[in-house]
């Protein structure tokens, strides 16, 4: 059953008279359009208020195949603009929408809508028509005294109900075709903008009385969130980024902020991205309305590639083919909205062909986790953050009672799982049953408020579910892609409370604003943590009267419904999410109920041995719907041992994947030739300044690997790349660098001297990645053409790694500083942690302090190491109080204080405390890190007793008997005191 109350013919045998007011003609409209092949409609004057009753309706029809016609006038100049270019995004749908342009004094005063419905041989079934006095406005179709007489289609054709109908189609015809008649265009817009003269009141065929006519419509405005954004978004630009991140919970306004800020930019040419329909017609209808711009689509059918604002779909535009459609400066604001819903290997091909002013990245997932992807397309530049919590405390949007409850009917680990997800034909099978509807419906029962949206997992389960609830007398509706009933159509009906329950499949994942749900039920796994929110948002926006969202989420026996915690609690383990239960950080009037058989399960899968690389990435896919890239993994697990000790690339370990996404995976078996390079020239190498990753991005944006670029070329590109980097570039620049121009020969001589010289010398292992042959800057191995693209991007991707670590670093930053004030005469070497913020410290306020993996403190002879990898760790217990700006962890390394009470061991984890400018005091007898440069500038680190001696000098005294002591010369910095060896 589809409906308790299906209707879905036009004809219903009568003619009617329709007054407005009590008897409005709204709902016999959409009626007549959600069930129509056809739709004509010829009114005087359209307002943006009507349009905006009427949009959905007609969109949906469109998009099911129906024809629109629809014709308007400027009598009066009392059509509004805004509604015109509103009408645009439907003609990039397929709408014939025109324009009849009144002459002098001739009056244009017709109001007809005629809704036609034929059978597959072109034979009309049904019609009616709607003769009378509204046009399209909130009034006239609404409140207003209107009326409007209905005609109806009668069979048989002969009927002369019939030959009416058609005349009155004929009629509309004639006029449609005028001479004085043209199609409506953003060119037709603006002249009629240039030309208009608006009246607040105007007098109708010299009647007494005058009818208000024209709207003034409010001038949008943004909301307190949003300014806050839009300043960190001006302020981000004065810093000199050219990209930014924003993330914006569901229903907090990421579209309206995107188009508040494109007005702020004085941009000329947008180009917003995304990968859904619903989502595109949104934004563009919000263009439309905020920004005196002309819009257009572009997808597989639809091309409109002058438009001022271009709404494109990413699975089109992201095509090589595609991108070449468009100059590479084509646009000056670039926004790509919902990352995660792609694999960023899709993005980046379009990312690194566009050169906008400025990028905005919009997304709503809350954790960095699934930020880390966009956030290194955007420069790693978190512009501004407003997530679930902070949306729910701010009061924009209203709390959720969240019940977890046990799917005791279904047997998941019964079920077969591929490709990270349940195999949807057994799954089907065992949700459409009867113990698990009214499993379900009891619990509805107990919890619900009073208007629910039920997500299945099929249109077999929507349809059985609806059908289950109708039989208990409850009023319920399955809407999908199939169903008869349409989507405003079914919103309407659970709005005015004809229905109670709507059960959908994926038709209100995002880009429908339903602020009326105040009851959810999740009858489905989670393919992933964003879809689960994006549901979960589905109920959060604010109402009038609405106090809170009830979410009835049925969890079973599997792994997979830990993306649900994981997203409420922002955990990723089982051991995390049973922890975080006993005492969770809500938003302000939320709380959480999870059924014991839940939490015992998990405790159960807390317990799981330890994974393999190959498992996180299967179990991280899992997780955000799609392979992730490196830097989401390091993002995600804190850092990539795994892979390092077990692959020899990033690339191997995805070659080794299965059912994730074969694409990549055979992409990656290709890059094999290249392993070694990616891996050691890249994902492993050393980086004390951003530079090596910043040549890289720029060798692949001049197609070095084809044509090598001139050291000149190759140091133009790179300035070019750090602007978009102003943080890193003022971290790693002295003043003079920074302020040289790209074309400069002082900046090719310092480009040359750092990272070009690194990159074309021999490593000590012999390999050499490129060579400096007559100036020029050449890979010493070759790239066939069928393999280009594929190293680029995977090039790409371990840039942005290696600079989002980097950029992680900088939070932490290991930096040395030598100081020679009296306090510090010792000469020791400072150890500054900028910038750090409060991440050190998680919600469960356990301690984390930077761990060092490469910085091997030698017991011994000096080793060299560096700080390029730098991890959270937890802080050991009993060491006293302890400061993550100063105190740090880092591995013994050999055996020369293995001795005394006290010795250190090879391998022992040793917890050591920066010797800063206010806390050198004396180093005699105490135990520290001792710091020099090898010959190749890299740091290498020693551990030893100081003494200091008679003369002046100072002797390092090893703890083990076999080892000399040493005496401290200039090369050699004391850097920080060791305190005690931490047990693992």
């Amino acid at each position: 059953m589809n409906s308790f109350n299906e209707q879905h013919q036009l004809q219903s045998n009568k003619q009617q008279l329709i007054t407005g007011a009590d008897d409005p003609l709204l709902p016999n409209l959409v009626h007549a359009i959600n069930n129509a092949t056809e739709i004509e409609i010829t009114v005087s004057f359209i307002q943006p208020s009507g349009l905006a009753l009427l949009f959905d309706p007609l969109n949906e029809a469109l998009q099911s195949g129906a024809t629109l016609k629809l014709l308007t006038s400027d009598y009066l100049d009392i059509t509004h603009p805004n509604a015109l270019r509103e009408l645009m995004v439907l003609v990039d749908r397929g709408a014939d929408v025109r324009i009849y342009q009144t002459q002098s004094n001739q009056s244009f005063h017709m109001k007809s809508y005629i809704f036609v419905k034929k059978n597959d041989t072109s034979e009309i079934t049904s019609g009616c028509a709607f003769i009378g006095s509204s046009n399209i406005s909130a009034s006239a179709l609404t409140k207003g005294h209107e009326w409007n007489f209905r005609h109806d289609y009668m069979q048989p054709k002969t009927s002369q109900a019939a030959q009416q109908f058609l005349s009155i189609r004929n009629a509309f015809y004639a006029i449609f075709n005028h001479e004085f008649v043209s199609n409506l265009s953003h060119e037709w817009i603006n002249n009629y903008i240039s030309r208009r003269k608006t009246q607040q009141f105007v007098a109708v065929n010299h009647a007494d009385t005058a009818e208000q006519i024209i709207e003034q419509s409010e001038a949008k405005t943004p909301r307190p969130a949003q300014i806050e954004a839009l300043n960190a978004l001006a302020q981000t630009r004065a810093e000199g980024f050219k990209r930014g991140l924003v993330v914006l919970a569901t229903g907090m306004g990421k579209t309206w902020l995107s188009a508040f800020d494109v007005k702020q930019f004085k941009a000329k040419r947008i180009l917003f991205v995304a990968h859904r329909e619903e989502i595109l017609v949104q934004a563009q209808r919000t263009f439309a309305e905020l920004l005196p711009l002309s819009t257009g689509f572009y997808n597989g059918k639809h091309r409109d590639k002058n438009a001022d604002c271009l709404f494109a779909s990413i699975q089109t535009i992201g095509r090589s083919n595609h991108l070449k459609q468009f100059a590479p400066t084509a646009f000056d604001y670039i926004i790509v909205d919902e990352f995660h819903h792609a694999s960023a290997r899709v993005y980046r091909q379009l990312l690194n062909y566009f050169e906008p002013q400025f990028l905005l990245g919009l997304t709503a997932t809350p954790e960095r986790t699934d930020q880390a992807d966009i956030l290194g397309l955007c420069d790693n530049n978190l512009v501004f953050e407003r997530n679930l919590t902070q949306g729910i405390d701010q009061k924009t949007l209203v709390p959720f009672h969240y019940y977890g409850i046990w799917d005791e009917n279904v047997n998941y680990q019964a079920i077969p799982w591929r490709n990270g997800r349940f195999d949807p034909a057994a799954l089907e099978n065992k949700f459409a049953t009867q113990k698990r509807a009214d499993h379900a419906l009891a619990q509805w029962q107990q919890y619900k408020q009073k208007r629910t949206l039920g997500f299945c997992i099929s249109t077999k389960h929507a349809d059985y579910m609806a059908d289950a609830f109708n039989k208990a007398g409850v009023k319920a509706l399955s809407v999908h892609s199939q169903s008869k009933v349409r989507r405003n159509e079914a919103l309407k009906q659970l709005e005015q409370r004809q229905v109670e329950v709507l059960f959908t499949v994926d038709l209100f994942n995002e880009g429908t604003d339903l602020p009326s749900i105040d009851t959810i039920l999740m009858l489905r796994p989670s393919d992933s943590k964003i879809l689960f929110l994006q549901q979960l948002g589905r109920g959060l926006r604010t109402l009038e009267g609405k106090t809170h969202l009830v979410v009835l989420d049925f969890i079973g026996n599997h792994h997979s419904f830990l993306n649900k915690p994981y997203a409420l609690l922002h955990e990723t383990t089982p051991s995390g999410v049973v922890k975080k239960l006993k005492k969770p950080n809500l938003a302000d009037g939320c709380f959480i109920n999870i059924d014991l058989k839940v939490t015992d399960f998990w405790q159960q899968l807390a317990k799981a041995q330890r994974t393999t690389a190959l498992e996180d990435i299967t179990q991280l896919a899992e997780q955000l719907g799609h392979l992730p890239t490196l830097s989401e993994f390091y993002y995600h697990y804190g850092d990539i041992k795994k892979v390092n000790s077990n692959y020899t690339s990033w690339f191997e370990l995805i070659a080794k994947t299965q059912n994730i996404d074969d694409e990549a995976q055979q992409g990656a078996e290709q890059l094999a030739p290249f392993y070694d390079f990616l891996h050691k020239g890249i994902q492993t190498t050393s980086m004390t300044k951003c530079f090596k990753a910043i040549l890289l991005e720029a060798y692949v944006a001049l197609n070095g690997f084809t044509i090598p670029p001139t050291v000149a070329e190759l140091a133009a590109m790179s300035a070019k790349v750090l602007a978009r980097h102003p943080n890193l570039k003022q971290h790693d620049l002295s003043a003079k660098e920074q302020q040289a121009a790209a074309d400069s020969q002082t900046w090719q001589s310092y480009w040359r001297k750092n990272p070009i010289k690194a990159y074309t010398n021999k490593n000590k292992d012999g390999t050499q990645w490129f060579t400096l042959e007559n100036d020029t800057v050449k890979a010493t191995f070759d790239v066939p053409a069928d393999k280009l693209e594929l190293l680029n991007n995977a090039v790409l991707e371990l840039v942005e790694y290696s600079l989002a670590k980097y950029s992680q670093r900088l939070e932490v930053n290991l930096a040395t500083t030598e100081q020679n004030t009296e306090q510090q005469a010792d000469n020791v070497t400072q150890l500054a942690f900028k910038d750090r913020t409060d991440t050190t410290k998680e919600q469960d306020n356990t301690l984390k302090l930077p761990y060092f993996p490469n910085i091997k403190i030698a017991c011994g002879h000096f080793k060299t190491g560096d700080e390029s990898d730098m991890e959270l760790m937890d802080a050991p217990l009993g060491a006293g109080k302890l400061d993550p700006q100063v105190h740090f962890l880092a591995h013994a390394s050999g055996n020369s204080m293995n001795g005394g009470k006290h010795p250190i061991l090879d391998g022992d984890l040793l917890l050591l405390e920066l010797i800063t400018s206010d806390k050198a005091g004396s180093l005699r007898g105490q135990i520290v890190a001792i710091e020099r440069d090898d010959i190749g500038g890299e740091g290498q680190y020693l551990l030893r007793k100081v003494n200091k001696l008679p003369n002046g000098q100072y002797e390092l005294i090893a703890q083990n008997p076999d080892y000399e002591v040493m005496i401290a010369d200039e090369s050699m910095r004391t850097f920080a005191r060791f305190k005690q060896v931490v047990a693992e």
